[in-house]
């Protein structure tokens, strides 16, 4: 397949035409997901997540310019809100990283929710999975920033780092318990601000509070993203846990749990659309509707119903 080889050698269009017709549910995408399947598995997934307005997008253009002086191409993945009118991202993350445009080793890719919960893009392991065929060593996704609940990532991510930043009001509303337990790496930005070491003794203390048997101790760093400060003392900590992951069955395990989420979405997916779309071509979903609405049965006998059609 010619779209397949360009892509496997890296070129641009070929892999944003391919992100595109995944963005869209497009089935053509499909042949050539299944082809660069067996090329993944290579590259190094990043998680950035965190409440609006934290910094994330400036961490990860930061973090983008450290991991390129090392010499290693870098693809990212930006999740942000959609927009109501077009199904589009409407922040448009990219913006924020214009100097990386021109970086043959660079390829950032904005994608919408489309309004999947849980931080993340209903084709985001899809995409990159396409980056990681692609030959990029290190690929970040960052999260669209919806607040405490935003835990998927961690479920995409080798290694996932949670950034906060100080001045957000009662700071144990930030360290809610999800988020302090997807966390490998814990950043503090905007560290200049007042009350920056009181967020990092919140958040220490509330790390103590975790369940033991958790091997890896996660770090807690302090960075000013405008300037580049405390940069390099979180790609060291990404690298720490990296090599712990590797020194240990963490790379393997973190596989299996991506590959058991991506198989169990799509598998929901599959299914979902295939019983709605049997409903509608034999005329019944809007019978069952309607019976619902007017109380004359219940949804679970509905779906019950649903699925019935479908042998299951």
């Amino acid at each position: 397949m010619d779209q397949v080889q360009k892509i496997l050698e890296g070129d641009v269009r070929s892999l944003a035409r391919l992100m595109s017709l995944i963005e869209n549910g497009a089935a053509e995408a499909i042949p050539a997901l299944k082809a660069l399947y067996p090329h993944t598995g290579k590259a190094y997934i990043v998680g950035i997540t965190g409440p609006p307005g934290c910094g994330k997008s400036t961490l990860t253009d930061r973090l983008t310019e450290a991991y390129r002086a090392r010499g290693q191409t870098v693809g990212i993945v930006a999740v942000d809100p959609t927009s109501p009118f077009t199904g589009g991202a409407i922040l448009g993350d990219r913006l924020r990283m214009q100097r990386h445009f021109l970086d043959q080793g660079v390829f950032i890719r904005s994608m919408a929710t489309r309004g999947h919960l849980g931080g993340l893009a209903r084709a985001t392991n899809d995409v990159v999975d396409v980056l990681d065929a692609a030959g990029k060593a290190i690929i970040f996704i960052e999260t669209v920033g919806v607040g405490q609940d935003e835990v998927d990532v961690v479920k995409a991510a080798h290694t996932s780092v949670v950034v906060m930043v100080p001045g957000l009001g009662d700071s144990v509303q930030t360290i809610k318990a999800g988020i302090m337990e997807i966390g490998d790496v814990f950043v503090v930005n905007k560290a200049d601000r007042d009350g920056a070491d009181r967020t990092v003794q919140d958040i220490e203390m509330a790390l103590m509070m975790n369940p033991p048997g958790n091997a890896w101790a996660p770090r807690v760093c302090r960075t000013v993203a405008t300037r580049g400060d405390g940069v390099a003392d979180l790609v060291e900590a990404i690298e720490a846990h990296r090599q712990f992951a590797q020194d240990g069955d963490g790379r393997a395990r973190k596989h299996r749990e991506r590959t058991e989420h991506v198989l169990l979405e799509l598998l929901r997916d599959r299914l979902a659309r295939r019983a709605l779309e049997r409903a509608e071509a034999n005329g019944s979903l809007e019978g069952l509707l309607d019976r619902v609405a007017r109380r004359e049965t219940d949804p679970y006998t509905a779906v019950e119903a649903i699925l019935g059609k479908l042998g299951l």
